[in-house]
């Protein structure tokens, strides 16, 4: 992709790069520019210490925005970063998200006690296609009661398991309830993070709302795609290999 001319300017609502919800204004001239947009993912089940070790240390030498990882990592993350303006990211109820509210506060309160300063919780997707928006609601309120007023909450809603009316609702729901970010995906599904939807969710949540594009995105050009539709954070994989790009 020619990068030249391009310059994105998107309103980032995420409470600790933009400071409000009018945002700031940060141009894309070169891939090494998308790395305060990423969350460097590493959820894999199988993942090791010294895996971990080296996403901390790649977070802290690209100047990540923060690193996402399992709830058993988070301590050891916070250990790893303090001090190098990296955040420790985790998720709830991942990747499913069939589990009760009980458990999903006690996951995050967790998390947050350990040092996580961003959480991702996977909406309980049977109950909102069921229409059961009571119990989609009340995991969402559930997990929100237990954060910081200083914690950056997301919740995944799957899009590839659920229809447009599906997105719209539960996207307004999430805004409504008060969390900061619509997430498209967990990434362990049938597919991940698509331009569509991200611009879908977009058009539904308006403009000042975070939108976090997860799964699949392995390039470049598939960062800045997402980041034209509205996505205002990535969660990345190939964040290394798309900032070198």
């Amino acid at each position: 992709m020619d990068i030249d001319n391009f310059s994105f300017k998107p309103d980032l609502v995420n409470k600790n790069i933009q400071g409000s919800s009018e945002g700031c204004k940060m141009q894309i001239k070169t891939p090494a520019d998308l790395a305060p947009y990423i969350d460097h993912t590493l959820l894999k089940p199988d993942a090791t210490e010294a895996q971990i070790r080296q996403l901390c240390e790649e977070a802290i030498q690209y100047a990540f925005y923060s690193v996402c990882v399992n709830p058993v990592w988070v301590e050891y993350c916070t250990k790893k970063l303090r001090g190098n303006g990296v955040k420790v990211c985790t998720v709830v109820a991942f990747p499913l998200g069939a589990t009760d509210s009980k458990t999903k506060a006690y996951e995050a309160r967790n998390a947050v006690e350990n040092g996580a300063s961003e959480i991702d919780m996977v909406i309980n997707v049977g109950a909102l296609k069921d229409g059961d928006l009571a119990t989609v609601e009340e995991d969402l309120r559930a997990v929100l009661k237990t954060c910081r007023s200083t914690t950056t909450t997301k919740a995944i809603i799957e899009t590839c398991l659920l229809t447009d009316e599906e997105k719209i609702t539960v996207s307004r729901l999430i805004k409504k309830v008060g969390y900061d970010f619509v997430k498209t995906s967990t990434g362990f599904s049938t597919a991940g993070a698509t331009v569509y939807d991200v611009a879908l969710i977009r058009k539904t949540v308006g403009p000042t709302m975070g939108i976090k594009a997860a799964g699949g995105i392995r390039t470049f050009e598939d960062a800045l795609k997402m980041i034209k539709a509205g996505a205002t954070r990535l969660g990345c994989s190939a964040s290394v290999k798309i900032v070198n790009a």
